[in-house]
Parts: structure tokens; sequence; C-alpha cells
């Protein structure tokens, strides 16, 4: 299996299975509901993870939490221990209504502060970073590499730390230098002892140390949202590779999803919560609209595109409903997930399947076996749909919406159709 390298800007080939294949991907800060961006590189992990399986690689999948940072402490002043305690729970609880199961380990940075202060500790002792006042930085020109994943080596103007934690420029030897430890400041209600003073650790350090303490010195893949290559992927490969550390030998970073041709993020305020979406479309639809893009690619957020992708999970239902007929190759589904882990390729063979076991076989790769579950709606029900139908014939919108909307109380969807009788159920997802 080969997998496009951002380090390197080129496709690598994965070691033969059987054997390790080692993975930790950046999860979310917690300080309110995920959005469903970024629920994308919780997924892509998951499936990769569930395809390296099958093909015979022993994998260890950690995806952190990132429970202390600056923006808990703006979002809950004096209780961000709780906020970060009470996000946490919500993102476990939403991504795991995406049917996926869940990371190896999950470590949280308030639970790995040993091995953070430890690491800060090396990195003071070998010159890589210096104390002031009670904060630690890292000294950048201490590693001359600084800058190569993101492309910005030899830039210093390009490589100056846009930190999104505040930092105290003053206190820099450089203005590269980044935060390894911040003192306490006044309305913070969480602090740690440290060799420095009490305090709590930066972003940057955390997922060096965390990575470091689950999969060891060097471990096969790195991933993440392409927003995090520069400056907080950059920061990892410094503050690790300074100690002589292999780290991460290949680096994932998934593209961006727009809403309204934006980035969704959280600072810009365009943003749709993983639990809205669940609850409006269901995980099978959302499931099928993350595999229509590929993993390095932008992709739209929009009705129009999910209600796409809810068609197209209910032609895998249809499927079902039909008679089995062989024919579909496997091998076409295999190949495209081997190259660089396509999935629309690979949800374009699927779609030409009429095999049940083949299509079952390929749909729980993603977890969406569920779709081979074809369930038939109370009869009630159907003699609500029957009378939309009759209410939209006549015109009668308010009753048609009336009848919908009972129907979908009761956990189905109805849907317009050319065919007799003129509908189809769907139960909710």
């Amino acid at each position: 299996m080969r997998l496009y390298d951002t380090a390197t800007r080129g496709l690598r080939e994965l070691p033969a299975a059987p054997g390790p294949i080692r993975m930790y991907f950046c999860g979310p800060t917690v300080y309110q509901r995920i959005h469903i961006g970024n629920a994308r590189p919780f997924v892509i992990s998951m499936w990769l993870k569930r395809w390296l399986e099958r093909s015979g690689y022993e994998v260890t999948l950690a995806e952190n939490i990132t429970d202390i940072n600056d923006k808990i402490y703006a979002a809950a002043p004096g209780a961000s221990a709780k906020l970060a305690a009470d996000a946490a729970g919500w993102y476990v609880e939403d991504t795991g209504g995406l049917g996926l199961g869940r990371p190896d380990v999950e470590p949280r940075a308030t639970e790995s502060i040993p091995e953070i202060v430890a690491m800060i500790e090396q990195l003071v002792e070998t010159g890589h970073a210096y104390p002031a006042e009670g904060d630690v930085y890292f000294r950048v020109a201490s590693f001359p590499d600084y800058g190569k994943l993101s492309g910005r080596h030899g830039d210093e103007e390009a490589t100056r730390n846009p930190s999104e934690e505040a930092e105290e420029a003053a206190l820099k030897e450089d203005p590269r230098d980044f935060a390894l430890w911040k003192s306490h400041k006044e309305g913070e209600d969480t602090w740690w002892d440290s060799p420095w003073g009490r305090g709590r650790p930066g972003w940057h350090i955390e997922c060096s140390a965390m990575a470091e303490e689950h999969l060891g010195p060097a471990f096969e893949i790195h991933g993440g949202g392409l927003d995090l290559i520069f400056p907080h992927h950059e920061n990892e490969v410094a503050q690790s590779r300074a100690l002589g550390h292999e780290f991460a030998r290949l680096w994932m970073h998934n593209g961006m999803l727009r809403l309204a041709g934006e980035k969704m993020s959280k600072s810009l305020g365009n943003i749709v919560s993983l639990r809205e979406a669940l609850d409006e479309w269901g995980r099978e639809t959302l499931l099928v609209y993350f595999l229509g893009g590929h993993w390095r690619k932008p992709v739209d957020y929009s009705d129009e595109v999910l209600e796409q992708a809810a068609a197209q999970a209910e032609s895998f239902r249809n499927v079902f409903r039909g008679e089995s007929a062989s024919g579909g190759d496997w091998g076409t589904f295999a190949a495209a997930l081997d190259d660089d882990f396509n999935t629309p390729e690979a949800l374009a063979a699927m779609h030409g399947w009429r095999d049940h076991d083949l299509l079952r076989r390929g749909l729980e790769v993603f977890g969406l076996d569920s779709l081979a579950d074809v369930a038939e709606a109370p009869a009630e029900l159907e003699e609500l749909a029957r009378a939309r139908v009759e209410a939209r014939n006549r015109k009668d919108f308010e009753t048609s919406d009336r009848l919908r909307a009972e129907i979908e109380v009761a956990g189905w969807v109805v849907r317009d159709v050319e065919a007799e009788p003129g509908f189809q159920l769907v139960p909710k997802r």
C-alpha cells in the first residue's frame, strides 16, 4: 500500500504486511461540541485502521484530546476544567455516533503532564530550550531543519510562530521560538508544578509527548488536518527530532471541509456541529458523504451534497432489496484503497456491485454494512405515506407536510419516487 507523504511531497510505500503500523492523529481542542469538519480526521483514521488490519497489519491508533488550551480558559473563565471534561465527553459521544468504534488509545493532555515535563527538561538540558521568567521556549535556531515539513525552510519571516495561544514575545530570543511551558496566569483555574514554577504546557509539546508515550520515539504515520502543518506539526517535528527521535515517518494531512466556499472553522463561526449533522442526516449518509471526497482534497458541505449522499446510501439499500447477482471485482476495490486510500474510486466500484455478499464485505470496511439490513416499515406508516401522496396530488401541502412530520417522529423518512406507490420509507439512521 502507498500513501501520499506531506513531508516528501510524494507517494510512499508502507512496509509490507504483516507488521506493526503505529498511527497518531491529532484530535480536537475541547471547549464546545466538535463540528463536522473536526470529524473528518477521526473518520479517515478509523477507516484507514480498518483497511490496514484487513490487509494483515497490526495497527495501533492513538488519537489525542487537547484539554489544556487558552481557548478553553477563554470559553469558561474559572471553570475551564469542567468545560474540558464535559466537552471531551461530548466528543466521544458524538464521534461514537458514527459507529466506527474507538481508537486504541485516546490520551488527554491533563493525564500526560509528567511525560510532558520530562520532555521539556531534556530539551532544556540539551540546549534546545531555555527558561524565561517561568515560561520555557524552544530554541528554533538549534534545529537547522525547521520549516522543512511545511515548505518554509530558510524563510525566517514565514517561520515566525503564529501560535493559536498568546505568547510573550519579549521573553523570546528569536521570534520563531515557541512556548513549551507557560507560567500560570491570573484567572487560569488549572495549573501544575514544574521545575520552572507553577504553570501548564504549551499546545505543541503535548502531542510530541503523548505520541511518543504511546507509540514510541518512531512510528509510521502521523495525521491531522491540513491547517495543522504549521506551526503545530512543524513544532512537533522540531521538539522530537532535536532529541534525536525519528518521530513520524509519514505525514497525512487531510483537506478541509468548506461551508459556502470557506473553510469550516469555529473562529469564523461558520460551523455545523457533528451532533446536528447526525441528527439531521444520520450516520450512514454522513459516512457516504465522507467517502465521496479523497482524503487529501477539500470537500464542500451543503444540503445539496448531503442529499446526493443520502441518495447513494439508498441505492445501496435498494441492491439488498433485490436479488443477489454475481459479478464485481474485489481487486478493483482493493487497488483503489491501496493507491493512496482512494475512497471515491472504492465507492464507485461498490456502486457497480449486485452481489450481496461482496457488497456487504466492501461496505463493512467503512462501517456501512448496516445498509444491508433492509427493514420493512410498519403498516400504519405505509398508510400515512399513501395518504401523504394523495394529499400532494390534490396540492394539499399543509396535510402533506403534517403527515411527513408524523412519519419522521416515528423514526422513518419518506422519500418521493416515480415508481409505484410513489414513495419509499427509509428508517432514520
